[in-house]
């Protein structure tokens, strides 16, 4: 008797049906095809065992045959499990086949018939409705994030048994359901930080307010203990709050690497991701023999801070520099390629030298001569070529730590940073550009327009500063995100000043 039932392949950030097809004839093989990994293939004694169990059987003296279509995809993991199991059950004739064609099935089974937890089932549930599904069976640890998909419905199991008599009619299972608004709104824009916790640096708060407003990278070089990390993690609190497609999109990434929390449905603050600097390049950008999305990929939509830059290997951080310009990264192989997401801000901290205190005001550098220039040639002129602000920072003096005066919190911050990217969502309307730092060269002309008084002031500095050609661009597009946080439609002088002084590793003889 052949049976067909179905589950789901994850690729990327999207998924695939599978039809589980399952025939069993007189012989006494076991058979499975279709192109699964060992994962898959081991199903078959945590299936057998599973069955066993539940009080049912495993056919005996019969072949089993199972089909996973389309047999030229490869399947991968554990979540074939259930479907399979319910495959063999249906066609030995002991489970009612009838809803099979209604439902999409995926999960892990123990060999007592638990059903565990499974990567992916957002996406899953996306294609399930997509492809005109009733609904999908998933492990109840994982129904939260797949019940967001409005319009199917989501059953979530905790056992074999439960699923058995849920297809045979004899029990129900609670269907599992989300209110998408609700969640979204309830937990849009809280975070366990605030700016107002930051005392003093207000001029590094200015600089990251700047860089919130126009999507601009950042650089903080500053002596150990000045305050980096810990401004670092306030940016998230600053950048526009989530919308509904970004939240989705960002949930469907953490998803597919098996990284959502159980009582987590759907993201809706931005994520802040800070690796060590031992990470690997695979690790950053996403790969590996089975692809799962990396650092800069589960950064989407959020931050990636780069702690103590110069310490991470050089591969890893040239390995950015396409994902940074292209926002998406693409992972190859023999047989396929997968694509993931990677719009994210870039923010590294980095001290000045390998003692930390060049120029440092109270304290002497002790490296010797030419080491400090050695440290920065670290990171490589195309990654520092993608990073729009360099901001020094200095120590907090006492009487800054010890002021018992209230500051800014991030939500005033945030106001103004939602208005600045309003009047640049409304300029580059048609043009695929979203914010300020994404401005090409061959369109600073068009947005980016300065006087005469403007010019001579950029070459003034260019002069007299010795900043590089590459400040040019920059100096541009940091000067038009200031200008739009000032409500200006022209930028004025003032502006561009502002904007010069966030050069900071392009001026000769920083380095000594």
């Amino acid at each position: 008797m052949i049976v067909k039932n179905y589950g789901c392949a994850v690729f990327g950030v999207d998924a695939t049906i599978i039809t589980v097809e399952t025939n069993i004839v007189t012989g006494g093989l076991f058979f499975m095809v279709g192109l699964p990994d060992n994962a898959v293939k081991e199903s078959h004694q945590r299936v057998s065992a599973a069955i066993k169990n539940i009080g049912l059987h495993m056919p005996r003296g019969r072949e089993i045959t199972i089909n996973l279509a389309p047999a030229d995809i490869r399947k991968e993991g554990t979540a074939y499990d259930l479907p399979i199991a319910l495959g063999i059950l249906g066609a030995s004739e002991q489970v009612d086949t009838s809803r099979f064609a209604d439902l999409v099935v995926m999960g892990e089974l123990s060999l007592d018939g638990e059903v565990r937890p499974i990567k992916g089932t957002l996406p899953i549930a996306i294609e399930a409705k997509r492809q005109g599904f009733k609904g999908v069976v998933v492990p109840l640890a994982n129904a939260r994030e797949a019940a967001i998909v409005q319009g199917l419905e989501v059953y979530g199991v905790e056992h074999l048994r439960q699923v058995v008599d849920f297809i045979e009619g004899r029990g129900e299972v609670e269907r599992i359901t989300v209110d998408i608004d609700a969640e979204f709104s309830a937990h849009s824009g809280s975070y366990p930080f605030d700016l107002s916790d930051v005392k003093g640096q207000e001029n590094i708060k200015r600089a990251f307010e700047i860089a919130a407003a126009g999507g601009h990278n950042v650089i903080l070089i500053g002596p150990p203990g000045a305050g980096k990390t810990m401004i670092a993690k306030r940016l998230p609190t600053i950048l526009p709050p989530l919308n509904l497609d970004e939240a989705l999109e960002t949930t469907k990434i953490h998803s597919v690497a098996g990284k959502l929390a159980k009582e987590d449905a759907l993201l809706s603050t931005r994520p802040f991701r800070a690796p060590h600097h031992t990470i690997s390049d695979v690790a950053l950008v996403g790969g590996g023999s089975y692809p799962q999305p990396g650092e800069i990929s589960m950064a989407h939509n959020g931050v990636l801070f780069l702690d103590e830059l110069p310490e991470f290997k050089r591969t890893v951080l040239e390995v950015m520099r396409q994902p940074l310009e292209e926002r998406v990264v693409t992972i190859s192989r023999a047989k396929f390629t997968v694509a993931y997401p990677a719009s994210f801000m870039l923010v590294a901290a980095m001290n000045p030298c390998p003692c930390g205190f060049h120029n440092h005001p109270e304290r002497e550098c002790v490296c010797p001569p030419g080491v400090v220039q050695k440290y920065l040639n670290k990171i490589s002129g195309p990654l520092l070529d993608r990073i729009d602000i360099h901001i020094e920072v200095t120590p907090v003096a006492f009487s800054e730590l010890a002021s018992e005066r209230e500051t800014e919190k991030s939500a005033t911050v945030r106001e103004r940073v939602v208005a600045a990217r309003h009047l640049q969502e409304q300029r580059y309307r048609g043009t695929g550009l979203y914010c300020n730092a994404q401005i090409a060269t061959q369109q600073l002309r068009t947005w980016c327009r300065v006087d005469a008084q403007g010019q001579a002031l950029l070459q003034k500095a260019m002069e007299r500063l010795g900043l590089s050609a590459r400040a040019y661009d920059r100096i541009l597009k940091v000067a038009r995100t200031i200008a739009d946080l000032d409500g200006s439609p022209n930028i004025r002088n003032n502006h561009l000043a502002e904007a010069i002084q966030y050069r900071s590793l392009d001026r000769d003889g920083w380095a000594g």
